[in-house]
């Protein structure tokens, strides 16, 4: 969670089946230094990570990096290598079912395609943004979000962050579990409550076993998936294509404005902005000197090129057939499995779950991350665990116990990514006007530079929500027809604006702008050394 949170609409469709962790520095050696917000509690210093994260002899390589900053002698790679990850989270050919979903606005092709690389690119541009934070600063990116809303003011964004990733996470569990059985299924080997298990447990078992491993894990795992996945993707676009109907695409009628800006909008909210609260923490691993460009090169590509592709593609598709797109609407992965023959089902099953898996590893090992941010005193190893938990207990529950309670809890989540859209807009801000690294033991005593409690970006956030709750309708969760209060002069909630989640955009928009007018004057004072500053009472420097 695409975050985060990988806004995926389609899952509908399957309801009918069913504050610093401590790190050693040494083997029984801990350094001590002051708990954040707990004077004279011995905790790891910020400023360094354990020697044990570093695998001997047969041990696995279990990352015991936590929310600390990553010590010079750690970091590592370049650029180029963020690909990997960004791209195996980000492919999967469920990806085609947007270009369906953006055609259900009512808009011709070329409307439907700028929008979609527009949306896109731009909300995967302002992840490269927050991961080049994770480079100059080396830590995850909750823990840089403290430099804008205090130490202990972000643990709210952090417990946001915290619900969406383990959240989405669980989502994609449950939408790869469902894939499988739908695909057996269809090959009349299965397809119940046996299959359901298996699928289940295969899925689980890498997802949490990864995200437990961590970061060096997770990037070889990325690059297994993405090479398997691009393979069998182009595979399959190979053997559809000849379903494709370019007369009946371009005889598509062209749409209101109010149907374009809601595409975009929601191709905004379904990719990129559903990874701004975790791009950094893949980031902070490199080198201080990696280029800021590369950064955001790497990402903007890695995590994009996927999506656009398959919707395009996916474009080409639904607007061919009408039947087509409805199916797609109804049961995503049936309706892409349909025109495919039967030697290449399973081999589809395998690259609609590893790209869903891709997705859900990221997820894991962020939210353990935002788990810690909080302020709860675990690893991280324990903190991935406990989200493994946890979205292994909600996977059980919706495939085998209440099917219908997906669609309420993802209108839940989907209602968080307003309050994330806001955070986005202040932390961009924060970067945009910060010209020197972090100060890296601030980030961790909330009697720093950045201080204990930043009220005034709490409250924006606050507002911003608001606002943004009452330009966004959540039609599917009846909990959530409250919603929308703001559409009245704008044709009300069944108007053209009523599906275009202005909210998100106008969340986004408020938390950057105040950020930037108010923060400007805090920001320059902060990055001003320590020994430079007047000292109360004398006025000298």
């Amino acid at each position: 969670m695409p975050s985060g949170y990988p806004l995926w609409p389609f899952l509908n469709g399957f309801t009918r089946t069913v504050d610093q962790g401590a790190t050693r520095t040494g083997p029984g050696r801990r350094l001590c230094a002051t708990r954040p917000g707990v004077p004279g509690g011995p905790v790891a210093t910020p400023r360094h990570a354990a020697d044990a994260t570093r695998p001997t002899g047969r041990t696995l390589p279990v990352e015991q990096n936590g929310i600390n900053v990553i010590v010079d002698d750690e970091r590592k790679g370049v650029p180029r290598q963020l690909f990997w990850p960004w791209f195996s989270a980000n492919i999967s050919v469920l990806g085609i079912s947007y270009g369906a979903f953006t055609l259900a606005f009512g808009i011709s092709f070329w409307q439907a395609a700028i929008a979609g690389v527009f949306g896109v690119l731009f909300s995967f541009l302002l992840c490269g943004f927050v991961a080049v934070a994770g480079k100059r600063g080396s830590a995850p990116t909750m823990v840089l979000s403290r430099a804008a809303f205090g130490v202990r003011g972000n643990r709210l964004p952090s417990a946001i962050s915290w619900l969406l990733t383990v959240g989405w996470e669980t989502v994609l569990t449950i939408t790869a579990t469902l894939a499988t059985a739908t695909v057996f299924e269809r090959l009349g080997a299965g397809g119940g409550t046996g299959t359901l298990v298996v699928a289940l447990i295969v899925v689980a078992g890498l997802v949490v076993g990864a995200g437990v491993l961590g970061f060096d894990v997770i990037m070889r795992v990325s690059s297994v998936i993405t090479v398997v996945a691009a393979v069998l993707t182009v595979v399959y676009l190979v053997l559809v294509a000849g379903t494709i109907d370019l007369g009946a695409v371009t005889a598509l009628p062209s749409g209101s404005t109010a149907a374009v800006v809601g595409a975009v909008v929601f191709l905004m909210t379904g990719f990129g902005l559903g990874w701004v609260n975790v791009a950094a923490d893949y980031s902070r691993y490199l080198p201080r000197s990696s280029s800021s460009r590369g950064v955001v090169g790497w990402t903007v590509f890695g995590a994009s090129v996927g999506p656009v592709v398959l919707l395009l593609f996916g474009l080409l598709l639904a607007g061919s057939s009408a039947e087509l797109s409805e199916n797609i609407a109804s049961d995503p992965v049936g309706a892409l499995a349909a025109a495919l023959p039967t030697w290449f089902l399973v081999p589809f099953a395998l690259v609609a779950v590893l790209g869903l898996v891709g997705g859900a590893v990221l997820d894991i090992y962020s939210s353990g991350l935002a788990l810690m941010a909080t302020g709860l005193q675990v690893t991280r190893p324990t903190a991935a665990l406990i989200d493994g938990v946890i979205m292994v207990l909600g996977t059980v529950y919706v495939v085998f116990v209440a099917g219908d309670f997906l669609v309420q809890f993802q209108g839940f989540l989907i209602t968080l990514g307003v309050p994330v859209a806001a955070w986005c807009g202040i932390v961009l801000a924060d970067i945009l006007l910060r010209r020197g690294d972090y100060a890296e033991d601030d980030l961790y005593r909330p009697s720093g530079r950045y201080g204990d409690v930043q009220w005034f970006p709490i409250a924006v956030i606050a507002v911003a929500t608001a606002l943004g709750w009452g330009l966004v309708t959540n039609a599917s969760a009846e909990w959530l027809t409250w919603q929308g209060y703001l559409l009245g002069p704008i044709g009300g909630r069944e108007g053209d604006w009523a599906y275009a989640n202005l909210g998100v955009l106008l969340a986004l928009v408020i938390g950057f702008v105040a950020a930037y007018v108010e923060s400007r004057g805090r920001v320059a004072a902060q990055e001003v050394p320590p020994a430079m500053r007047l000292r109360p009472g004398d006025g000298s420097a």
